[in-house]
């Protein structure tokens, strides 16, 4: 009797050692995707001209918002001209007194100032007493009087302003942080990791609006820069495409269009043409390359098991354990991207046509062994 205590004592033990050094958990089978990916720092990089005028020490008015789209030629924004807050409150002035003029006279409708001849005109033919007639014609001649004083002012604040048009076609930016003609799409061959680091700039740091220049953006496309020593990014060629995840969440294809290898990394610069106005605002973002993805059923690799060369998962059916042959599309940190091999593919593996009639298929849902122990398994 204590042999036999002890025997079971030791077979107890043994088991659940077993069971906590490869735990046999089961795991539904769903579609799922695998992915590798690495988070890196990325410099923007854009086609992209300052445009300053004479006058910038006299202050802007901006003509198009920041982002807005413009052809080449068009005005963007002007320089206050000299006295200019004095003309304005004079045409504010004149303004009052045109309108005070009109109010006045009750013989003629309030409302747009370049209606008012019509209006007048209209009036006049409508009154048949003389004194009447010549009243409102001697108004009509004040009110004249001071439109003419205020184009005067209208016309003189133009011509003291300076207008600065766009050199180009593209998106207008008043953010300006004098790295526009350092980072060029003409000098990708200067680019290294001391090069980068040296420029001094802060992850997701947005940059600050100017009050004396404007800029023109090539909305079309830009380009990332950054410096990676991974297995896939030494791997990588140029014209490969890839995904990038910015740092405004938006998943975007990018073109691999410059490698370098330095020493122990390589230099990569990726060419996107989608969501390109979102990163305006930045010089230096986080990104998340994702060199590959692939979609099916997803398997966690703790369920792979291999005989002979080939794959396998242990399904189980209310307690009924079958050993199914799988094909391994790609291969993850964790998960494997599953599916069944079809009949030519079985036959050039050396299968009969009776096995391959006979062969289990896996399906989603299927509930399959983790750690699978073959014992028992058909």
């Amino acid at each position: 009797l204590l042999v036999l205590i002890i025997s079971f004592l030791v077979y107890a033990t043994y088991e659940i050692i077993s069971l906590v050094a490869v735990p046999t958990n089961t795991f539904i089978i769903e579609n799922g995707s695998i992915s590798s990916e690495e988070s890196v720092t990325g410099y923007v990089i854009r086609e992209e001209k300052i445009v300053k005028g004479t006058n910038y020490k006299n202050g802007m008015v901006q003509i198009k918002t920041e982002g807005e789209k413009v052809a080449k030629g068009e005005n963007i924004f002007r320089y206050y001209g000299a006295n200019e807050e004095d003309i304005k409150q004079k045409i504010t002035e004149t303004n009052e007194k045109i309108q005070k003029a009109i109010s006045g006279n009750t013989q003629i409708l309030t409302g747009d100032i370049t209606a008012l001849d019509s209006q007048i005109e209209s009036k006049i033919d409508g009154i048949s007493g003389e004194n009447e007639i010549q009243k409102i014609k001697e108004q009509k001649k004040d009110i004249n009087g001071l439109i003419q004083e205020k184009n005067k002012y209208d016309e003189e604040l133009t011509k003291n302003s300076e207008y600065v048009t766009a050199p180009m076609s593209g998106a207008v930016s008043y953010r300006i942080d004098n790295l526009e003609e350092i980072l060029t799409p003409n000098s990708f061959e200067k680019l290294d990791k001391k090069f980068l680091e040296d420029l001094g700039l802060k992850t997701g740091q947005i940059v600050s609006s100017n009050s004396e220049a404007g800029k023109i953006i090539n909305n079309y496309e830009c380009y990332i820069v950054t410096t990676m020593n991974s297995k896939e990014a030494k791997e990588a060629k140029t014209g490969d495409k890839v995904t990038l995840r910015l740092s405004t969440q938006d998943n975007v294809t990018a073109t691999i269009e410059y490698k370098a290898e330095r020493n122990d990394y390589v230099v990569l610069v990726f060419k996107i043409s989608d969501c390109v106005e979102k990163l305006i605002d930045y010089r230096k973002i986080s990104i998340d390359v994702i060199w590959w993805e692939y979609e099916g059923l997803k398997v966690p690799k703790s369920a792979i098991i291999y005989d002979n060369g080939l794959s396998y998962i242990v399904r189980n059916r209310g307690g009924y354990l079958t050993k199914i042959l799988v094909k391994i599309r790609k291969e993850g940190e964790n998960y494997c991207i599953v599916s069944n091999y079809d009949s030519e593919e079985l036959k050039e593996l050396g299968f009969t046509t009776s096995q391959i009639n006979n062969m289990r298929q896996v399906t989603i849902y299927d509930e399959i062994v983790l750690n699978p122990d073959l014992k028992n398994v058909e």
